[in-house]
């Protein structure tokens, strides 16, 4: 009797997973709606806070900036449950990635939204030889052990200040997080900790800027 009754319970379980295996569903977009797209070429800064813009090889850039923090507020959102944020990021001359050693970095990239960090970073624009390769965490969050410039969209460019001369010292990437969100306005926050004590003119071996800003909202079943 025990044995039977052991036995099926063994199958009246193995039922249940195979119902629960395939009734199961992944979440679906009803609805999005893109409610903000800034690519700064009507020098657009409403709703920024610490903004400025400049050209870079004929392009306007919001930026560019070292040890600071830039925001932007967006406000009258849609009904939405879920909010995604895509941020065209580029960066400039000398980032060292991870090195911690006090004095050229690690060289942090962070993105908030509605002041919970999203994603903290680093990246690199070493070039990466068999002796000498500084790593970034970039596309994942520190600390991880990437070769520079990984998930880059674009690598060829030429550095803004102290490596102006030389290509291959701004790297572009698209970078984009999506989060479950219910209120009506959004603030992003953008902002990095550079390390670069050995310089006496920082921001000029070290910074970054940014190409776009788009925040789409989505309602998610």
């Amino acid at each position: 009797m025990f044995f039977q009754l052991t036995r099926s319970l063994f199958i009246f379980l193995v039922a249940l997973s195979s119902v629960s295996l395939f009734t199961s569903c992944e979440d679906k977009i009803e609805s999005q709606q893109v409610v903000y797209s800034n690519n700064f070429g009507t020098l657009d800064l409403r709703n920024f806070d610490n903004a400025r813009l400049f050209i870079f090889y004929g392009d306007t850039l919001l930026g560019f900036f070292h040890n600071e923090e830039t925001t932007v507020i967006i406000p009258d959102l849609p009904g939405h449950n879920t909010v995604k944020v895509e941020i065209e990021l580029l960066v400039h001359d000398s980032w060292d990635g991870n090195p911690d050693d006090g004095f050229n970095g690690p060289d942090f990239w962070y993105m908030k939204l509605d002041d919970e960090e999203v994603l903290r970073t680093t990246f690199s624009n070493s070039p990466c030889e068999s002796l000498f390769c500084l790593r970034q965490s970039y596309p994942n969050d520190y600390f991880r052990q990437n070769f520079p410039k990984t998930g880059a969209i674009q690598t060829n460019l030429p550095g803004l200040c102290l490596f102006g001369a030389f290509q291959n010292y701004t790297t572009k990437y698209r970078i984009s997080r999506t989060i479950k969100h219910y209120g009506n306005s959004l603030k992003i926050s953008l902002g990095d900790e550079l390390f670069q004590l050995d310089n006496p003119n920082p921001a000029c071996d070290e910074s970054w800027s940014v190409g776009k800003i788009e925040v789409t909202t989505m309602v998610v079943i």
